[in-house]
C-alpha cells in the first residue's frame, strides 16, 4: 500500500479528486496518510479532517529561516513514512533537501502542457493568463516528477484541453481542472502505486 503525503496551499480541489478516485477504485493500492499545507486557512485541511486524515499546517512563517522550515516539512513526511509526495496545488518551492530524500517519489500537477507556460512565475491563474495572452488554441495539464528545477522533472502524463473563444483565465482554469488535472493526477498515482512507472535516462516509461 503506497502511503501518500499530499501537499497543498489552497482549496484542495486536486486533493478532492484524489480522494474521490480512491473511493471509486480509480486509484488502487494507495492511501492518503497525511495532508500538509503551508497555509493554516487552506480549505484542503478541512477536507482532510472531514475524512479523518491527519491535516497539518507547516508554515514558513513559524520558523526563523527557510532551512528550519524545510527540515520540519521533511521530518513530518518521514514521520508518516510517506512513499510518494504529491504536490496538489502547493505554491512553495520544494528544496533540494526534500527532492534528494525522495528521488522520483515527488510528483506535481501543472496546469499547462509542459514545456509551455511553465517555470518561474507560472502558477495558478498566471498560467492561464499566459495561454490566453499568447493566443494558443490548445492547453492542458501535465503530471511530472519533481527535480531540483522548476517544472523540469520527467513527464509522466499529459492531457490536452481546447481553448475556447471568449475564455477568461478563470473559465479556462476550471476547464483544465475538470478535463485534465482531476483525471491525470489520480491516473498517475494509480500507475505509480501499481509499479507501472519507471524512469530511465531521465524519461518516464509506463507499462500498462
Amino acid at each position: 500500500m503506497l502511503r501518500l503525503g499530499i501537499l497543498v496551499s489552497g482549496g484542495g480541489t486536486n486533493l478532492q479528486a484524489i480522494l474521490d478516485a480512491l473511493d471509486q477504485g480509480v486509484i488502487t493500492n494507495a492511501a492518503v496518510s497525511v495532508v500538509i499545507s503551508n497555509n493554516s486557512g487552506a480549505y484542503a485541511l478541512k477536507r482532510a479532517e472531514d475524512r479523518g486524515i491527519p491535516a497539518i499546517c507547516i508554515s514558513p512563517k513559524s520558523y526563523d529561516n527557510r532551512e528550519e522550515f524545510h527540515k520540519a516539512l521533511l521530518a513530518e513526511l518521514q514521520k508518516n513514512q510517506i512513499d510518494l509526495v504529491v504536490l496538489a496545488g502547493y505554491l512553495v518551492a520544494v528544496p533540494p533537501m526534500i527532492v534528494e530524500a525522495y528521488p522520483n517519489r515527488i510528483i506535481n500537477i501543472h496546469p499547462s502542457l509542459i514545456p509551455s507556460f511553465c517555470g518561474t512565475g507560472f502558477y495558478g491563474l498566471r498560467v492561464h493568463e499566459g495561454v490566453l495572452n499568447r493566443g494558443v488554441k490548445i492547453t492542458g495539464a501535465t503530471v511530472h516528477f519533481v527535480d531540483t528545477g522548476t517544472d523540469t522533472g520527467p513527464i509522466i502524463l499529459q492531457k490536452a484541453v481546447e481553448v475556447q473563444q471568449g475564455d477568461t483565465p478563470e473559465v479556462l482554469q476550471r476547464r483544465v481542472m475538470e478535463e485534465a488535472e482531476w483525471k491525470i493526477l489520480p491516473e498517475a498515482i494509480d500507475l505509480i502505486a501499481n509499479g507501472k512507472v519507471s524512469v530511465q535516462d531521465g524519461k518516464v516509461q509506463i507499462s500498462r
